[in-house]
């Protein structure tokens, strides 16, 4: 049985990056793909990238054709995490118990509102909000435990239930951070992303990633050293 590993499917980055003085959309986000593999589980985490970009990315960076990758784990789920999750039909799917809920709370009350309007309704976004119900009703809520040596590590704050994942190696520990740390300028300056559902609670859980962590993941950048620890 293989021990587990990971690596980076594809670099993410953000729309607008407040750090580099940005103010308004320069780029299209999205999130940065890790690939974790444990024994007989291949886990793939964010798939943000268009499916076919992230199809030709997969076969790239790992050989690895959709029907292989067995789960799927979204750390939010904000739309910019999970544009290319149709690709994965035979995977399981799976997202924070709590983020499920708060999404899936907030997704009614919305498509609600836009249907109880009637003919005034937007059809596109009675469409839109119809797909992003279909694809959290079919996201199971993640065990604390999804693979051997692969751990959910709850980041809530810049969303109700954001959620990392601790990756156990006999060396090192690394946490892959979702948008709870996205980027080396907010992990070097202690701030978190914004708007956030939670300021407080997102300071939190970026200190108690950096504080239990030797790799970070980072939801809009590379994996990182912790800059906090020696070299190892």
């Amino acid at each position: 049985m293989r021990f587990m590993d990971f690596r980076i499917i594809s670099i993410g980055t953000l729309a607008q990056h407040p750090l580099w003085g940005e103010r308004t959309p320069v780029r299209t986000g999205h999130a940065t793909t890790t690939l974790v593999r444990s024994g007989d589980r291949t886990i793939l985490v964010d798939p943000a990238l268009p499916p076919q970009m992230l199809e030709a990315r997969l076969a790239e960076r790992a050989n690895l054709r959709p029907e292989q990758v067995t789960d799927v784990f979204l750390t939010s789920f904000r739309p910019e995490a999970r544009r290319a999750i149709t690709l994965f039909e035979t995977a399981t799917w799976w997202v924070s118990e709590q983020e499920r809920e708060a999404v899936g709370t907030a997704l009614a009350l919305r498509l609600k509102k836009e249907v109880h309007e009637g003919e005034q309704a937007d059809r596109q976004v009675v469409e839109a909000l119809s797909q992003d119900v279909a694809i959290l009703r079919r996201c199971k809520a993640a065990p604390d435990r999804l693979a051997d040596h692969v751990d959910l590590f709850p980041m809530p704050g810049v969303t109700p239930g954001a959620c990392g994942l601790l990756l156990e190696n006999p060396r090192f520990t690394t946490v892959v951070c979702g948008d709870a740390i996205p980027t080396i300028e907010h992990l070097e300056q202690g701030m978190v992303l914004t708007p956030a559902a939670d300021v407080d609670q997102a300071r939190a859980s970026m200190s108690e990633a950096v504080e239990v962590a030797d790799l970070l993941v980072l939801g809009r950048d590379n994996v990182v050293v912790n800059p906090t620890k020696r070299p190892f």
